[in-house]
Parts: C-alpha cells; structure tokens; sequence
C-alpha cells in the first residue's frame, strides 16, 4: 500500500529506532481515532498523514540538532511538539513542553503522551499565559498557528534571550515576513520544507522591537 510505502521511506529518511518507529505508529494511530470526535487535523491529510504530517515535523530536529528543550505553541495535534518529543525519546534530558487552549486537544495530547510514553509536558493555557515560565527553552516552535508578526510577539520573551525560532510556513512567507518588519528586527534564514516546494522553514536567531 501507498501508506505504507510513505510510512517506511519517512521513517528511513528520519533515522529512528525500530521502537521509536513503533511509537509513531501509535500516535498515527491515536490521531485517526481522535480525529472521528475531534477534528484535529484537515480530514483530507489523513491519507497523507506521514508525508503531510509527520516528515513535516521531524524535519525540524535537523534544524537544531542540539536542542534538548522545546516549546510547542498552539500544539494542537502535537504536530510537530508531540512527534518531536516521541522522536527524542531516547535522548537522555529531552523534552517538549506544549501549550493549547483547548481542552478537548489537551486530552488527546495528554493521552497520547502517556501511550507513547514521550517526554511532553501538556499546558492547557493561553500562550501568554505561560510563555515567561520558558525562558531558557533552546526551541519554540509552531505550526500553522498565527502570521509570523503574531508568532514574534507570543515568543519575544524567548527570542531576546537565546532561544531559537521555528516557524514552519507556505507560500506567503514572503509577504509575512515583510508585515513582520514592520514591527520587528529579527535575523533569520528561510530553510526550504522537505515535504512542499513552496513552504519554507523561518529560523529566527534574534529578535528586537523596531521602537527598541
């Protein structure tokens, strides 16, 4: 089957263990049974799910490939926090800590936290709420969450003091990033997406207000 074919090629580009590759099966599989009752993801990517989804997280440890702390905003899902966290695993001091509102997500991520056993931490809050709790976080990441200007100004507290910022987006990156001008200085690279041509991967280093 085409599934499976994509899930094996994900998991040889990624380099896991076979048990950690047994533990993403888990979560794909929590994620298409949570998904009837709660509609984590677009229905239409779960015949995907492991190009569309789950490469699409992994590829973001390559990034960083030090970082043993990261912070997920808007986790939604837990793409990619929780799938990095079941990645990290076997990293001794690795973990991810994921921030959601919505309670109804915190339950599937809790859940499937202890399923796979990963090192996550569910935070069912507001982002600013807890995202002074993180400074020292080596990693804050998320995904189709908010423009990259929103992103900057949820993470500022992180960005001005170390933590590196990855944002993962699509074909409007270009013009997020010249809104986001507007308001901040940021230095940063575009890292093209491995799973779609036209997205790219914002990797913020540094961030000041443009009043500053």
């Amino acid at each position: 089957m085409a599934a499976d074919r994509d899930r094996d090629r994900v998991l040889a580009a990624a380099g896991v263990s076979r048990e950690t590759a047994q533990r993403l099966d888990l979560y794909v599989d929590q994620l298409r049974r949570w998904q009837t009752v709660k509609n984590l993801v677009g229905p239409a990517t779960l015949s995907d799910v492991w190009t569309r989804h789950i490469a699409d997280a992994l590829q973001l440890r390559e990034l960083v490939p030090e970082a043993d702390t990261w912070l997920d905003l808007g986790a939604g899902a837990g793409l990619p926090g929780l799938v990095l966290a079941i990645a990290g695993r076997e990293r001794p001091g690795f973990r991810v800590d994921l921030v959601e509102s919505n309670a109804r997500k915190c339950a599937f991520l809790t859940e499937t936290a202890r399923l796979t056993g990963a090192p996550a931490t569910v935070h069912n809050a507001r982002i600013d709420q807890v995202i002074g709790a993180h400074r020292g976080a080596a990693v804050v990441c998320a995904r189709a969450l908010a423009p990259l200007a929103q992103l900057l100004a949820w993470a500022e507290p992180l960005l001005t003091t170390g933590t590196v910022g990855l944002f993962p987006k699509g074909r409007d990156v270009q013009s997020e990033l010249t809104e986001a001008a507007q308001r901040w200085r940021f230095v940063y690279d575009l890292v093209p997406s491995r799973t779609e041509s036209e997205a790219r991967i914002v990797r913020v280093t540094t961030l000041s207000r443009v009043d500053s």
